[in-house]
Protein backbone atom coordinates (compact mmCIF):
# COMPACT_ATOMS: atom_id res chain seq x y z
CA UNK A 1 0.00 0.00 0.00
CA UNK A 2 1.47 3.72 -0.66
CA UNK A 3 -0.34 6.37 1.16
CA UNK A 4 0.27 10.09 0.92
CA UNK A 5 0.88 12.33 4.18
CA UNK A 6 0.40 15.75 4.26
CA UNK A 7 2.33 17.78 6.71
CA UNK A 8 4.23 14.67 5.96
CA UNK A 9 7.57 16.66 7.35
CA UNK A 10 6.10 17.78 10.51
CA UNK A 11 6.39 16.15 13.78
CA UNK A 12 3.33 14.01 13.69
CA UNK A 13 3.28 13.58 10.06
CA UNK A 14 6.52 12.27 10.12
CA UNK A 15 6.42 10.28 12.72
CA UNK A 16 3.38 8.68 11.40
CA UNK A 17 5.45 7.97 7.91
CA UNK A 18 7.82 5.91 9.91
CA UNK A 19 4.93 3.97 11.21
CA UNK A 20 3.88 2.99 8.13
CA UNK A 21 7.56 2.34 6.40
CA UNK A 22 7.91 -0.43 9.60
CA UNK A 23 4.49 -1.62 8.88
CA UNK A 24 5.03 -2.26 5.29
CA UNK A 25 3.45 0.75 4.00
CA UNK A 26 5.06 3.38 1.58
CA UNK A 27 4.39 7.19 2.35
CA UNK A 28 4.78 9.61 -0.26
CA UNK A 29 5.18 13.21 1.66
CA UNK A 30 3.60 16.50 0.51
CA UNK A 31 5.31 19.42 2.77
CA UNK A 32 5.49 23.28 1.99
CA UNK A 33 8.19 23.27 5.13
CA UNK A 34 6.27 26.10 6.64
CA UNK A 35 7.12 24.09 9.73
CA UNK A 36 8.25 21.20 8.66
CA UNK A 37 11.94 19.98 8.28
CA UNK A 38 13.45 18.40 5.33
CA UNK A 39 15.49 16.42 7.36
CA UNK A 40 12.23 14.45 8.00
CA UNK A 41 11.60 13.61 4.19
CA UNK A 42 15.29 12.39 4.05
CA UNK A 43 15.09 8.50 1.84
CA UNK A 44 11.07 9.44 1.35
CA UNK A 45 9.58 9.89 -1.26
CA UNK A 46 9.06 14.14 -0.80
CA UNK A 47 7.59 16.48 -2.61
CA UNK A 48 7.56 20.35 -1.53
CA UNK A 49 4.56 22.57 -1.90
CA UNK A 50 1.27 23.75 -0.36
CA UNK A 51 -2.06 20.90 -0.36
CA UNK A 52 -4.14 23.92 -2.29
CA UNK A 53 -1.78 23.69 -5.68
CA UNK A 54 -3.77 21.98 -7.73
CA UNK A 55 -1.47 21.50 -10.44
CA UNK A 56 1.16 20.00 -7.97
CA UNK A 57 -1.21 17.11 -6.26
CA UNK A 58 -2.27 16.28 -9.86
CA UNK A 59 1.40 15.69 -10.47
CA UNK A 60 1.64 13.44 -7.16
CA UNK A 61 -1.02 11.61 -8.34
CA UNK A 62 -0.03 11.16 -11.81
CA UNK A 63 3.74 10.04 -11.01
CA UNK A 64 2.24 7.66 -8.04
CA UNK A 65 -0.83 6.64 -9.51
CA UNK A 66 -0.75 3.44 -6.66
CA UNK A 67 -1.71 5.96 -3.76
CA UNK A 68 -4.65 4.15 -2.01
CA UNK A 69 -4.92 6.64 0.67
CA UNK A 70 -4.48 10.44 1.98
CA UNK A 71 -3.16 10.89 5.91
CA UNK A 72 -4.12 14.87 5.92
CA UNK A 73 -1.83 16.50 8.72
CA UNK A 74 -0.67 19.82 6.66
CA UNK A 75 -2.59 22.45 9.38
CA UNK A 76 -0.93 25.60 11.42
CA UNK A 77 -1.79 24.36 15.65
CA UNK A 78 -0.33 26.97 18.02
CA UNK A 79 -3.32 28.00 20.21
CA UNK A 80 -1.87 31.12 20.92
CA UNK A 81 -0.88 32.27 17.44
CA UNK A 82 -4.03 31.27 16.15
CA UNK A 83 -5.67 33.79 18.65
CA UNK A 84 -3.05 36.94 17.55
CA UNK A 85 -3.51 35.56 13.72
CA UNK A 86 -7.36 33.79 12.96
CA UNK A 87 -7.24 35.13 9.62
CA UNK A 88 -3.89 33.07 9.01
CA UNK A 89 -5.33 30.12 10.65
CA UNK A 90 -8.50 30.31 9.12
CA UNK A 91 -6.82 30.47 5.43
CA UNK A 92 -3.93 27.71 6.47
CA UNK A 93 -6.31 24.85 8.20
CA UNK A 94 -9.85 25.40 6.33
CA UNK A 95 -9.38 27.12 2.87
CA UNK A 96 -6.93 25.06 1.91
CA UNK A 97 -8.54 21.79 3.30
CA UNK A 98 -11.08 22.41 1.17
CA UNK A 99 -8.81 22.87 -2.05
CA UNK A 100 -7.30 19.86 -0.97
CA UNK A 101 -10.34 17.78 -0.79
CA UNK A 102 -11.73 19.18 -4.40
CA UNK A 103 -8.45 18.13 -5.63
CA UNK A 104 -8.88 14.59 -4.17
CA UNK A 105 -11.86 14.34 -6.03
CA UNK A 106 -10.87 15.56 -9.17
CA UNK A 107 -8.45 13.04 -8.87
CA UNK A 108 -10.73 10.17 -8.10
CA UNK A 109 -9.59 9.76 -4.44
CA UNK A 110 -11.52 8.21 -1.96
CA UNK A 111 -10.12 7.56 1.17
CA UNK A 112 -8.68 10.45 3.07
CA UNK A 113 -8.14 10.32 7.26
CA UNK A 114 -8.03 13.80 9.04
CA UNK A 115 -5.72 15.27 11.89
CA UNK A 116 -8.94 17.36 13.69
CA UNK A 117 -8.29 17.77 17.38
CA UNK A 118 -9.96 17.03 21.20
CA UNK A 119 -9.54 20.84 21.67
CA UNK A 120 -13.23 20.77 20.26
CA UNK A 121 -15.23 19.31 22.75
CA UNK A 122 -17.09 21.00 25.51
CA UNK A 123 -16.14 19.48 28.45
CA UNK A 124 -18.45 18.16 31.04
CA UNK A 125 -17.84 18.49 35.22
CA UNK A 126 -15.63 15.43 35.19
CA UNK A 127 -13.34 16.46 31.87
CA UNK A 128 -14.31 13.89 30.08
CA UNK A 129 -15.25 13.31 26.81
CA UNK A 130 -16.29 10.70 24.19
CA UNK A 131 -17.15 10.93 20.44
CA UNK A 132 -20.78 11.90 20.86
CA UNK A 133 -20.03 14.66 23.54
CA UNK A 134 -21.24 18.40 22.69
CA UNK A 135 -18.67 20.63 20.47
CA UNK A 136 -17.72 23.67 21.74
CA UNK A 137 -14.30 24.88 20.57
CA UNK A 138 -12.44 27.85 22.54
CA UNK A 139 -9.73 28.84 20.01
CA UNK A 140 -9.55 29.90 16.57
CA UNK A 141 -7.23 26.82 15.98
CA UNK A 142 -9.60 24.46 17.68
CA UNK A 143 -12.37 26.43 15.51
CA UNK A 144 -10.87 25.71 12.22
CA UNK A 145 -10.62 21.83 12.67
CA UNK A 146 -14.51 22.10 14.14
CA UNK A 147 -15.68 23.88 10.48
CA UNK A 148 -13.13 21.22 8.68
CA UNK A 149 -15.00 18.76 10.21
CA UNK A 150 -18.38 19.88 9.53
CA UNK A 151 -17.38 21.13 5.63
CA UNK A 152 -15.91 17.28 5.27
CA UNK A 153 -19.33 15.87 6.46
CA UNK A 154 -21.00 18.03 4.41
CA UNK A 155 -18.77 16.75 1.56
CA UNK A 156 -19.09 13.04 1.63
CA UNK A 157 -22.85 13.69 1.74
CA UNK A 158 -23.01 13.85 -1.63
CA UNK A 159 -19.46 13.31 -3.05
CA UNK A 160 -18.04 9.68 -3.43
CA UNK A 161 -15.06 10.12 -0.84
CA UNK A 162 -14.77 9.06 3.04
CA UNK A 163 -12.97 10.98 5.48
CA UNK A 164 -11.63 9.85 8.76
CA UNK A 165 -11.62 12.27 11.46
CA UNK A 166 -9.03 11.46 14.37
CA UNK A 167 -9.35 13.27 17.30
CA UNK A 168 -6.03 13.53 18.73
CA UNK A 169 -5.61 14.32 22.15
CA UNK A 170 -1.88 15.36 23.33
CA UNK A 171 0.92 14.57 21.70
CA UNK A 172 4.01 14.04 23.80
CA UNK A 173 7.13 12.01 22.91
CA UNK A 174 9.58 11.25 19.74
CA UNK A 175 9.95 8.25 17.39
CA UNK A 176 11.50 5.90 20.10
CA UNK A 177 13.93 5.05 16.71
CA UNK A 178 15.02 8.68 17.55
CA UNK A 179 13.92 9.31 13.68
CA UNK A 180 12.05 12.39 14.23
CA UNK A 181 10.67 14.60 17.08
CA UNK A 182 9.53 18.21 17.62
CA UNK A 183 11.38 20.07 15.37
CA UNK A 184 11.10 23.45 17.48
CA UNK A 185 13.38 23.64 19.87
CA UNK A 186 11.37 25.52 22.14
CA UNK A 187 8.14 24.19 21.37
CA UNK A 188 4.72 25.99 23.21
CA UNK A 189 3.06 23.14 24.80
CA UNK A 190 3.73 22.13 28.81
CA UNK A 191 6.14 19.51 28.17
CA UNK A 192 8.20 21.42 26.19
CA UNK A 193 8.18 24.44 28.43
CA UNK A 194 9.33 21.98 31.25
CA UNK A 195 12.31 20.79 29.07
CA UNK A 196 13.19 24.22 28.34
CA UNK A 197 13.18 25.14 32.29
CA UNK A 198 15.04 21.71 32.97
CA UNK A 199 17.90 22.75 30.22
CA UNK A 200 18.15 26.55 31.08
CA UNK A 201 18.16 26.10 34.88
CA UNK A 202 15.00 28.38 35.35
CA UNK A 203 11.67 27.33 37.00
CA UNK A 204 8.75 26.03 35.07
CA UNK A 205 5.73 28.53 35.07
CA UNK A 206 2.34 26.53 35.08
CA UNK A 207 0.10 28.95 33.18
CA UNK A 208 -3.04 29.02 35.02
CA UNK A 209 -4.03 27.77 38.45
CA UNK A 210 -7.81 28.64 38.77
CA UNK A 211 -9.47 25.95 36.78
CA UNK A 212 -12.26 23.70 38.14
CA UNK A 213 -9.85 20.36 38.35
CA UNK A 214 -8.70 18.41 41.14
CA UNK A 215 -5.38 21.00 41.58
CA UNK A 216 -6.87 23.86 39.87
CA UNK A 217 -4.41 23.01 36.87
CA UNK A 218 -5.56 22.26 33.01
CA UNK A 219 -6.01 18.21 32.75
CA UNK A 220 -4.89 17.09 29.44
CA UNK A 221 -4.72 13.32 27.71
CA UNK A 222 -1.37 13.25 27.00
CA UNK A 223 -0.51 10.25 24.36
CA UNK A 224 2.45 9.23 22.96
CA UNK A 225 3.27 10.53 19.42
CA UNK A 226 4.36 6.59 18.24
CA UNK A 227 0.93 5.41 19.52
CA UNK A 228 -0.73 7.77 17.60
CA UNK A 229 1.20 7.14 14.50
CA UNK A 230 0.03 3.69 15.07
CA UNK A 231 -3.46 4.24 15.34
CA UNK A 232 -3.32 5.72 11.83
CA UNK A 233 -1.73 2.49 10.22
CA UNK A 234 -4.57 1.13 12.13
CA UNK A 235 -7.17 2.95 10.51
CA UNK A 236 -5.60 2.41 7.25
CA UNK A 237 -5.43 -1.45 7.17
CA UNK A 238 -9.30 -1.07 8.44
CA UNK A 239 -10.74 1.97 6.59
CA UNK A 240 -12.81 0.73 4.23
CA UNK A 241 -14.68 -1.42 7.50
CA UNK A 242 -15.03 1.06 9.49
CA UNK A 243 -18.55 2.83 10.42
CA UNK A 244 -18.01 6.04 12.36
CA UNK A 245 -16.56 9.22 10.70
CA UNK A 246 -14.98 10.09 14.01
CA UNK A 247 -12.87 8.61 16.47
CA UNK A 248 -11.01 9.78 19.95
CA UNK A 249 -7.03 8.77 20.13
CA UNK A 250 -6.16 9.19 23.59
CA UNK A 251 -5.17 7.08 26.68
CA UNK A 252 -8.53 7.18 28.31
CA UNK A 253 -6.42 9.11 31.59
CA UNK A 254 -5.92 12.36 32.44
CA UNK A 255 -3.43 14.02 33.84
CA UNK A 256 -2.93 17.63 35.00
CA UNK A 257 0.21 20.05 34.56
CA UNK A 258 0.87 19.52 37.96
CA UNK A 259 1.15 15.80 37.99
CA UNK A 260 2.80 16.05 34.71
CA UNK A 261 5.70 18.07 36.32
CA UNK A 262 5.66 15.38 39.26
CA UNK A 263 6.02 12.41 36.37
CA UNK A 264 8.72 14.88 34.94
CA UNK A 265 10.82 15.39 38.04
CA UNK A 266 10.71 11.51 38.77
CA UNK A 267 12.15 10.92 35.23
CA UNK A 268 15.16 13.78 35.31
CA UNK A 269 18.23 13.67 37.48
CA UNK A 270 17.99 17.52 38.21
CA UNK A 271 14.16 18.51 39.45
CA UNK A 272 12.76 21.35 38.15
CA UNK A 273 11.54 24.42 40.09
CA UNK A 274 7.75 24.69 39.60
CA UNK A 275 5.90 28.33 39.67
CA UNK A 276 2.47 29.43 38.90
CA UNK A 277 1.64 32.52 36.37
CA UNK A 278 -1.29 33.26 34.90
CA UNK A 279 -3.17 31.01 31.86
CA UNK A 280 -2.20 31.60 28.47
CA UNK A 281 -5.05 33.41 25.70
CA UNK A 282 -6.88 30.73 24.23
CA UNK A 283 -5.98 27.65 26.51
CA UNK A 284 -8.98 26.18 28.41
CA UNK A 285 -8.97 23.40 31.73
CA UNK A 286 -8.74 20.32 29.23
CA UNK A 287 -10.45 17.03 28.93
CA UNK A 288 -9.37 13.57 28.74
CA UNK A 289 -11.75 10.63 26.71
CA UNK A 290 -13.32 7.65 28.59
CA UNK A 291 -14.14 6.16 24.69
CA UNK A 292 -13.30 2.63 23.64
CA UNK A 293 -14.17 3.37 20.45
CA UNK A 294 -10.28 3.12 19.17
CA UNK A 295 -10.14 0.00 20.61
CA UNK A 296 -13.29 -1.47 19.53
CA UNK A 297 -12.92 -0.42 15.68
CA UNK A 298 -9.11 0.12 15.10
CA UNK A 299 -7.71 -2.73 18.06
CA UNK A 300 -5.70 0.15 19.07
CA UNK A 301 -4.62 1.21 22.88
CA UNK A 302 -2.26 3.51 23.96
CA UNK A 303 0.96 1.43 25.13
CA UNK A 304 3.64 4.23 26.13
CA UNK A 305 3.62 5.72 29.86
CA UNK A 306 3.56 9.75 30.36
CA UNK A 307 7.15 8.89 31.70
CA UNK A 308 8.14 6.75 28.46
CA UNK A 309 6.61 9.91 26.85
CA UNK A 310 8.98 12.40 29.00
CA UNK A 311 11.67 10.51 28.34
CA UNK A 312 12.02 10.03 24.46
CA UNK A 313 10.63 13.93 24.67
CA UNK A 314 14.13 14.43 26.50
CA UNK A 315 16.37 11.74 24.69
CA UNK A 316 15.22 13.74 21.28
CA UNK A 317 15.66 17.20 22.54
CA UNK A 318 19.18 15.93 23.64
CA UNK A 319 19.89 15.11 19.96
CA UNK A 320 17.82 18.07 18.03
CA UNK A 321 20.49 20.16 17.42
CA UNK A 322 22.74 17.57 15.96
CA UNK A 323 19.62 16.12 13.60
CA UNK A 324 18.65 19.58 12.80
CA UNK A 325 20.93 22.57 13.75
Amino acid sequence: MRVLITGGAGYIGSTVASACLDAGIDPVILDSLVTGRREFAEGRVFYEGDISDGPLIDKIFAENPDIAAVIHCAALIVVPDSVADPVGYYRANVAKSLEFVDHLLRNGRTRMIFSSSASIYRTGDDHTVTEESPLDPQSPYARTKAVCEAMFADITATRPIKILSLRYFNPIGADPQMRTGLQLRRPSHALGKMIGAYEDGVPFQITGTDYPTSDGTGIRDYVHVWDLAAAHVAALRRFDELDADVINLGTGAGTTVRELAEAFNRVVDRPIEVVEAPARPGDVAGAYTRSDRAHRLLGWRARYSIEEGIRHSLEWASLRESRLG
